[in-house]
């Protein structure tokens, strides 16, 4: 009976160490990549749009592979990546603020950059004007779900760690104050 007592106390005393920001972010952005570009592939298959999320492999891959399911799992998987770097991107310019028009601006900025700024290096890809309303409508809307989704997490963390700085300096103040 004592040695249960033992393990118990020994468990509460262990901790799960909290994850560290910078790999919230990390994996914030990795699953918000594979998580929108799967349901932009499934946007694709129900012809909402008309751009394939393998469409990224069309500039640097060679063979009929990059069409098929293959290309299609390595596109989202290297979107995934991709979509880390967009995280820490959030994580350096835009974390301290909290309103959720920044995120939706973050999402619009990243869907500028790739349909019009990138758009040339994607040869199969229409010119920004002369893709259809389906398209552009459906592509914003999962950019600014994406872009939301990465900067509401990245920003209610560190609003969380900031609140958390604040109690322990409020109450490590208290504790100097009623010693003196």
């Amino acid at each position: 009976m004592s040695n249960d007592k033992q393990q118990s106390k020994k468990k509460k005393q262990q901790h799960e160490k909290p994850m560290s920001f910078i790999a919230l972010v990390i994996w914030t952005g990795m699953i918000g990549g594979i998580v929108w570009s799967s349901i932009g592939y499934f946007a694709y298959y129900l012809n909402f749009t008309e751009i394939p999320v393998n469409i990224l492999l069309e500039p640097w891959a060679l063979g009929e592979w990059k069409r098929g399911w293959l290309g299609t799992s390595i596109s989202i998987i290297v979107l995934g990546a991709l979509s880390t770097g967009a995280a820490f991107a959030y994580y350096l310019a835009l974390r301290k603020f909290k309103k959720i028009y920044i995120s939706i601006g973050f999402g619009l900025a990243l869907f500028a950059l790739v349909f019009i700024v990138l758009n040339p290096i994607f040869p199969s890809m229409d010119p920004f004007l002369k893709l259809n309303r389906d398209t552009l409508i459906t592509s914003a809307c999962l950019y600014v779900l994406y872009g939301v989704f990465v900067g509401y997490t990245i920003s209610y963390e560190e609003s969380e760690i900031q609140t958390k700085k604040m109690k322990e300096k409020k109450a490590s103040s208290n504790i100097s104050s009623s010693e003196g």
